[in-house]
């Protein structure tokens, strides 16, 4: 029988994994140019600075990046259900 308490740990072990990389991601920028258009992303996907003809628009960075964010919320669902939740992870669940 598997010890729950154990996969616990490994959960906690693999989020701190998992915080600590986001936060050097966070730390990482891409800049795109394409024509006039210029993009700055950060790593964790996050737009910083986006322009069109030099003319930039913070209400179009807030809907962007409220684009992104809704979009990893739906694939982050998706992969829960796909891998049954906490309980996937612990071999069935705690019993």
């Amino acid at each position: 029988m598997a010890n729950p308490f154990k996969a616990l740990g490994d959960l906690n072990k693999l989020r701190k994994q998992a915080k600590q990389m986001q936060q050097a991601l966070a730390q990482e920028e891409i800049r795109i140019e394409k024509g006039d258009i210029v993009v700055v992303i950060t790593g964790d996907q996050k737009i910083k600075h986006f322009s069109v003809q030099g003319v930039t628009s913070q209400e179009a960075i807030d809907a962007l990046n409220e684009a992104i964010k809704k979009s990893q919320e739906l694939a982050a669902k998706k992969l829960q259900e796909m891998s049954g939740g906490l309980g996937g992870l612990m071999g069935g669940g705690l019993k």
